[in-house]
């Protein structure tokens, strides 16, 4: 006889292998060989997870009570891989273009990324697989209870609470140990791969040990079966249809199979390999069943626990190898559920629970200055922590007296009020957030009252007598003949008003409201399967920089690096990153959904983003009130020359009027032909693309960033005219404060750093005394010199560029001196570069409008000071002053 220890120790060695095997594999996909990893074989292996304890002990268990019910759980899920093998192939290819990482998240991102909806499919998914987390517990703790000798008296209750800390830590260890960018886990999977062929030669082995080892062949097994297995009635009835729906569903409702079959999918072909090598699988798994259950029955003594008839008969026949063999295909049976179902169910809990709650709770905070990953990190692990425990409460509320198979029936139904809602968002474009709502809460409390309490058997909420009469004597309210049901069954019973309940709300609500244009927009997403209008557009109120630290926060700094160069190539970068566009926006979004849940990144991008952004159609508008302005100061050019005409003694005042308005003339042509010029080729291409239905996505794509980049270049424009208009009318708000010329001369450094690296140039500074005070806005004046150092970098082209800037007390004022080496401003160009819209340079980048120097000039008189080009031998050099603080002027009198 096996100790007790021997088997503990036997089960750490185990375990420790698994580690070594995910190891392993995480070590080969992180080096990019994970070709055979990736590969249809292990995807199918890993699909095994649907076989746990249920289907190792409690299919024996089912056979020799029911006879050939325990068909139903291999049955169902084959009739799905065979006959609606379209349906996880749509599901599939939905969960990879949307990166979906949970079945909460998929329904929430259906119905418009709804975080109350994503919460409620968490809350029901967590509480329907309690009951299978129990299951689990319950199995591994009367399997060790079968190897437990005199010398160990340990309670049941004991060995779970034990077992469920250390699935708990495993699962932590095993699950957890980073967040990976696509929600993958190709160590976990491959693990599970191993288990499912553990527990699959374990049964096999069994099987023929009992056929062939005890008994004399298949004629003399079945020769044994004893009466009460053999089925009285026809074997199809309502009971067997409902287990076989059940079985199906569970393939993809249940978070655990929606993970492996969905979210751990690397490659759509993988599906037309599981099609057929799955059922395969399963056909496998039966084979010895029911030879098993009528061993069993026929070899061991009256009143043996049928669901451990795989360990008990080896054992019985001292064949303590194979018993323990047996075992470990259980242990593995129950440990590769408790692992992905606790990953699943974490990651639901953390993305659609305690990150939103967070964020809120945060809101005046910017995400991207906190580590989310690590927040992640922790929230799964205590979530972990937290599922291990319900499974827990609710074995040592029930004893674990329940067969095997009956605990497996509640989760699947529960789990199975998803059904409504998910296929109604797979193929319905009418299906609504408020259908899908109300489906899932009804067929949910239903199935809580009619199955999910009963199991307690009156030990919690319901009583006893409300179990048989009914509330406060209310026969018609009995769960277990709701409304005078005659349905004997209470599975069958239970299957029919609550998902007929759901199915039914989901459609008369969704008939009734009206999907909103998010949702419509997520209905043709996932639907239709193709991309549409991005949800965000770039706002003035982020840069690119801003949501590369928040990328480097969620998905870590290589693959936040990873995605941003990736986007800058294709924006035709070499190097640095993208620009701030649509499309950087839609694939930043996306890539953070594989790790926090598309839900959830939709809420941290609209933080950070800022709803307030710029539209096209603000483009027209301003473009045509710009038209107005400029016609009517043509009017106004008319009168004045009148007047000049009409009235002598006004001829001065005429001439400067006459001068005025050609200055005005110049400004508004220049305007005109500046805001033209984006302004066709927005146009242009809009109705290249409104005229053109059959043009390709590459087409869309590059028409449309041509729009976009050429209304961010009118943006800009647009931004400088009114900053230079509120300067020149003398209503810009200034903020005067006694300030360190040294800082604020250095915080303009640091800003054209970056520009000063790719163009290979040279900035010192030279600032006497150190301590020079000035009363000024800081801002503007960094505004200034930020602008002379970038003209001295673009157009002060040397063989060695160097830029200086110096800092000198004169008098009553400071003097700043920003110089540079190259070829220097000509005398005919020097009269105009103060001048709106005037560009000496055809070096400068594109968009440059050439109103630079002079919002520069209107800053410094109206902080009191001026900015002039002063003679220079070499290269171009421009003297900043302005008055120095009163505290300043004290000192040096």
């Amino acid at each position: 006889m096996l100790s007790f220890n021997l088997l503990v120790t036997i089960c750490l060695i185990y375990v420790a292998i698994l580690f070594a095997v995910a190891g392993w594999a995480e070590g080969r996909a992180r080096a990019g060989r994970a070709k055979f990893l990736q590969s249809p074989i292990v995807y199918t292996l890993s699909i095994s997870v649907y076989c746990t304890a249920w289907t190792y002990y409690g299919a024996v268990g089912s056979a020799a009570r029911n006879g050939l019910e325990f068909v139903t759980i291999y049955l169902g899920p084959t009739l799905l891989f065979v006959g609606w093998f379209w349906v996880l192939r749509r599901l599939v290819n939905i969960g990879r273009t949307q990166r979906i990482t949970s079945i909460a998240d998929f329904i929430s991102s259906r119905y418009g990324n709804n975080a109350p909806l994503a919460v409620i499919v968490t809350l029901l998914c967590v509480i329907g697989s309690t009951p299978y987390i129990a299951l689990q517990l319950q199995s591994l703790t009367l399997s060790f209870s079968v190897f437990a000798t005199e010398s160990v008296e340990l309670s049941q209750t004991f060995i779970a609470f034990w077992l469920a800390v250390g699935l708990a830590l495993f699962t932590i260890l095993f699950g957890t140990r980073n967040i990976d960018a696509n929600e993958r886990h190709h160590g976990v999977v491959t693990a599970i791969a191993v288990e499912a062929v553990v527990k699959l030669g374990a049964l096999l082995s069994v099987g023929v040990f009992v056929v062939w080892g005890i008994a004399d062949g298949p004629a003399d097994i079945f020769a044994r079966i004893p009466p009460d297995m053999m089925a009285e009635g026809p074997i199809v009835t309502p009971r067997w249809a409902t287990l076989t729906f059940l079985a199906a569903v569970a393939i993809i409702c249940l978070p655990r199979m929606f993970q492996v079959v969905v979210v751990e999918n690397t490659a759509e072909d993988h599906l037309a390999t599981a099609s057929w090598a799955f059922p395969l699988y399963l056909f496998l798994m039966s084979l010895f069943v029911l030879p098993i259950a009528i061993g069993g029955k026929s070899f061991l003594p009256a009143g043996s626990n049928p669901d451990l008839f795989v360990v008990t008969l080896p054992l019985a026949f001292d064949q303590f190898g194979l018993a323990t063999l047996a075992f470990l295909g259980g242990f593995s049976s129950a440990t590769s559920m408790v692992i992905v179902a606790a990953i699943a169910l974490s990651t639901m809990m953390s993305n659609h629970i305690i990150l939103p709650i967070w964020i809120r709770a945060n809101r005046d905070r910017n995400p991207q200055s906190d580590d989310v990953r690590s927040l992640l990190l922790v929230a799964r692990r205590i979530s972990i922590l937290a599922i291990l425990a319900l499974g827990y409460m609710y074995y040592a509320v029930t004893d674990g007296t329940a067969a095997l198979a009956s605990i497996g029936l509640i989760a699947f139904l529960g789990v199975a009020q998803l059904l409504p809602a998910l296929l109604g968002g797979l193929f319905w474009n009418n299906a609504t957030r408020a259908g899908a709502l109300a489906g899932i809460l009804v067929g949910f409390a239903i199935w809580a009252y009619t199955l999910f309490l009963p199991s307690f058997e009156g030990q919690f909420i319901l009583s006893e007598a409300a179990l048989t009469t009914g509330p406060w004597g209310l026969q018609w309210l009995a769960p277990r003949s709701l409304f005078g049901s005659t349905i004997e069954d209470p599975l069958v019973h239970a299957t029919a008003f609550s998902l007929g309940a759901n199915g039914v709300t989901f459609l008369i609500v969704s008939l009734l409201t009206v999907p909103s244009a998010l949702e419509r927009l997520q209905a043709v997403r996932m639907i239709a399967s193709q991309d549409a209008t991005p949800r965000f557009r770039a706002s003035s109120g982020s840069t690119v920089e801003d949501l590369f630290i928040l990328a480097q926060r969620i998905l870590g700094r290589a693959d936040a690096t990873t995605l941003f160069d990736r986007m800058a190539k294709t924006q035709g970068k070499e190097s640095g990153l993208p620009d701030l566009t649509d499309s950087v926006i839609r694939n930043l979004e996306r890539g953070l959904a594989g790790t926090v849940g598309a839900a959830t990144a939709h809420a941290m991008l609209a933080q950070v983003s800022g709803p307030e952004d710029l539209s096209v159609e603000d483009l027209f508008a301003m473009a045509d009130e710009t038209a107005q302005i400029m016609e009517y100061s043509h009017e106004l050019e008319i009168k004045s020359e009148q007047l000049a005409a009409n009235a002598q003694k006004l001829r001065d005042v005429n001439e400067r009027l006459t001068e005025l308005s050609s200055q005005k003339d110049v400004f508004l042509s220049q305007v005109s032909h500046e805001l033209r010029t984006p302004m066709t080729s927005i146009r242009s291409f809009a109705e290249i693309m409104r005229d053109s239905p059959d043009m390709s996505e590459s087409e869309k794509h590059r028409f449309s960033s041509i729009i976009h980049d050429e209304s961010v270049r009118l943006t800009r424009l647009l931004d400088e005219i009114l900053d230079l208009s509120f300067l020149e009318s003398g209503k810009s708000k200034l903020n005067i404060r006694t300030e360190s010329i040294t800082g604020i001369i250095t915080r303009s450094e640091t800003s054209v750093a970056a520009l000063a690296a790719r163009k290979s140039a040279t900035i010192i500074s030279d600032i006497r005394p150190r301590a020079l005070l000035a009363d000024v806005d800081g801002d503007r004046l960094s505004q200034v010199l930020i602008n002379l150092l970038t003209n001295a970098i673009k157009y002060g082209v040397a063989d060695t560029p160097i830029i200086r800037i110096t800092a000198r007390s004169r008098g009553p004022e400071v003097l700043i001196r920003v110089s540079d080496n190259g070829p220097g401003i000509s005398d005919a160009d020097a009269r105009l570069i103060f001048e709106k819209f005037a560009r000496v340079s055809d070096t400068g980048e594109k968009g440059s409008a050439g109103l630079g120097l002079s919002i520069s000039r209107e800053i410094m008189r109206t902080l009191g000071g001026d900015i002039e080009l002063a003679p220079s031998l070499k290269g171009a050099t421009f003297d900043v002053t302005f008055p120095k603080s009163h505290t300043a002027q004290q000192a040096a009198e």
